[in-house]
Order: C-alpha cells, then structure tokens, then sequence
C-alpha cells in the first residue's frame, strides 16, 4: 500500500472510517457508555486521533520489534482494526510530535494497563475503551494537552512598533 495517496489509498481510508464508525454505533448502543455525555462527539475525536497514525487501515500499537525490519519504515501491515508500529521508538517518536514525549517504561505501562497484561498490542477497542475508561490513562492527557494547544491563536503579521512610552 503507498501511502502517499491515489484511488487506493482513498477507498482504504472510506473503507476504514466504514469499519471505525460501526464500531463507534456498538459503543453509542452500549448501555454502559450511556451515561457519558457527548458520547458521540468523543468517538468522532477518538475516530480521527487513530486514523491519523493508523495510514494503512491495519496493525496494532506493539511492544515488540520484528528482526527483520529497518527502522525508518515504522509501519507494518498486520491485523485489521489495529494501529501498528514496527517498535516502541516509533511511538515514542509519534508521542513527541504530539508533544508527550513519553519514556519506553511508560509506554510499556500504557500498553500493559490497556490490554490487562494479556496482550502486547492495542487495537481501536481497546483504545476507545481506555479513553471512556473512569481511570486516568497517558492518552486522556496527550488529547488534553492536543486540545489545550488548537486553542492558543498567535498573532499574525509583523510585530506592532513599540513606543518610548512602552518601555518598563
């Protein structure tokens, strides 16, 4: 799959926002997400936080690194429904661009508290799942912190002249 764009590439992702939002309707009808509010504006959050690092519609986030794979490739085509990367670094590096750098143990801690230690990869369930979870999880704060920043307006344009009477 080339990433890069092209009618492939599109109906993947059509194909993809199909599955995720059919998923989203299971937890819109679930009687134990009932009580959230703006239940289906999260979802729709959630939807576009995963697809933008999932771009092949497939894998899981894991904490394994395959042997035969070189590292500035950090995407591998696995599982449907998953978000993968290749090796831990490359969610660290994805974390960083969002401005969470997180340390290895601690996206170990992530992965563990998701899964239940019974597995070690994250798919789009699970996620949901941790982020309507009543517990505090490292995700919750790298969208609050994603939020926090779309907010923040720099101005524009060249910077106003400062007068004598401006001075401290």
């Amino acid at each position: 799959m080339n990433p890069q764009g092209g009618k492939a590439y599109g109906a993947l992702k059509v194909q993809q926002e199909e599955l995720l939002d059919s998923l989203n309707k299971e937890f819109l009808e679930s009687p134990k997400y009932s009580t959230d509010e703006d239940l289906a504006e999260k979802l729709e959050l959630f939807k576009k936080k995963y697809m933008e690092f999932d771009l092949n519609a497939q894998g899981d986030i894991d904490m394994k690194r395959p042997a035969n794979i070189n590292p500035p490739q950090n995407i591998l085509l696995s599982k449907p429904n998953c978000l993968n990367y290749k090796n831990i670094m490359a969610l660290k590096r994805m974390l960083e661009k969002m401005g969470a750098a997180k340390t290895h143990l601690e996206l170990k801690k992530m992965i563990t508290e998701i899964t239940g230690g019974m597995r070690e990869t994250i798919n789009y369930r699970d996620f949901v799942s941790m982020m309507l979870g009543k517990r505090s999880a490292i995700l919750k704060i790298i969208l609050m912190y994603e939020k926090m920043k779309e907010k923040e307006d720099l101005p524009t344009g060249p910077a106003p002249k400062k007068t004598v009477a401006d001075l401290p």
